[in-house]
């Protein structure tokens, strides 16, 4: 993550802790036009990992970023490959669902709507925001296209089950309940 100290709404440093306190470990080089050297200390007391002022040149930069990225132990037991919810998990490695242990073919654009339905599971998620993130459609195209698959996707992990997973939210989009 490369933050800046001077963001529009927060500052660099009250984000970092807000990472650090979700336990996100994630490298951390902050990139700012604050240099003093008691800028430097708290930014690296602050739980950042490198610190780079501005101006800078940009191969300093990038042999920071890939000394971090050495630096860093891969933590797999943090890379999410499986979503559950209810009865119904998806594994993404495998790039299979079973609802009650029942395997569910999917097909390729079903899967990815599911997966996005699934990891914002509690939120509503809004048509547009599927258009944008399923269909990679930045506009909106006038069709029913989004209904379609939430419809079919409804039919191959709802059918046969007591209990519905994909709820619409009347007027505003559909939500998974987490």
């Amino acid at each position: 993550i490369i933050l800046d100290r001077m963001l529009p709404h927060l500052d660099g440093m009250s984000l970092l802790k807000l990472l650090r306190s979700s336990n996100i470990t994630t490298p951390v080089l902050f990139l700012t036009a604050l240099g003093s050297l008691e800028d430097r200390v708290q930014g690296l007391e602050s739980g950042g990992d490198d610190y780079l002022v501005k101006p800078f040149a940009f191969s300093e930069l990038y042999a920071r970023v890939h000394s971090l990225a050495r630096r860093a132990p891969l933590n797999k037991e943090n890379i999410e490959t499986k979503i559950k919810c209810a009865d119904l998990e998806m594994d993404l490695i495998e790039r299979s669902v079973r609802r009650a242990g029942q395997l569910i073919e999917l097909q390729p654009t079903e899967f990815r709507l599911l997966e996005y339905l699934l990891k914002n599971a509690g939120r509503i998620v809004t048509r547009t925001m599927l258009l944008e993130t399923v269909w990679d459609f930045h506009f909106d195209p006038k069709t029913n296209v989004v209904e379609t698959h939430i419809s079919r996707l409804r039919a191959k992990i709802d059918r046969g089950f007591a209990t519905e997973i994909i709820k619409t939210i009347r007027g505003a989009g559909y939500k998974i309940d987490a």
